[in-house]
């Protein structure tokens, strides 16, 4: 089966002082499952590595083996979801338009979500998606 993954859950993949059952358990499924992601997750794990790049808590020689290990993860990026769809999820539970995408994405496709997000967390369990823990 596969589940939606956040991108507050890859950022801990990402940076070597980050640790989180969650991700761990994410990664596990990766090994056997697929994770689907709307497409702003692509821009959201580049941004965050250029800008830990910057915070020097990543090199880019270590940005370019993430990319690459991220490359080889069975991730599958999402077309957009029905603007109306997200819009109403983010004013429903006060999420960001971000946040809201990843939300449709779990219950267009009736799958589990991994996140980091108290806020989402919360609002998957709401909208009765099983959340990754």
């Amino acid at each position: 089966m596969a589940f939606v993954l956040d991108a507050s859950v890859s950022a801990v993949w990402a940076l070597a002082d980050e640790s989180s059952s969650v991700a761990d358990a994410a990664a596990e499924r990766l090994k056997a499952e697929s994770a689907l992601v709307p497409q702003l997750w692509w821009y959201e794990i580049r941004n965050l590595l250029v800008v830990s790049e910057r915070r020097q808590r990543v090199t880019p020689a270590e940005t370019a083996v993430f990319l690459e290990l991220l490359s080889d993860y069975p991730i599958q990026i999402e077309p957009a979801q029905e603007e109306q769809v997200v819009l109403s999820l983010a004013r429903k539970y006060r999420l960001s338009f971000y946040d809201a995408a990843y939300l449709a994405v779990a219950l267009h496709h009736y799958i589990p979500l991994a996140t980091l997000d108290k806020d989402l967390a919360a609002a998957a369990e709401a909208e009765g998606v099983p959340l990754i823990k």
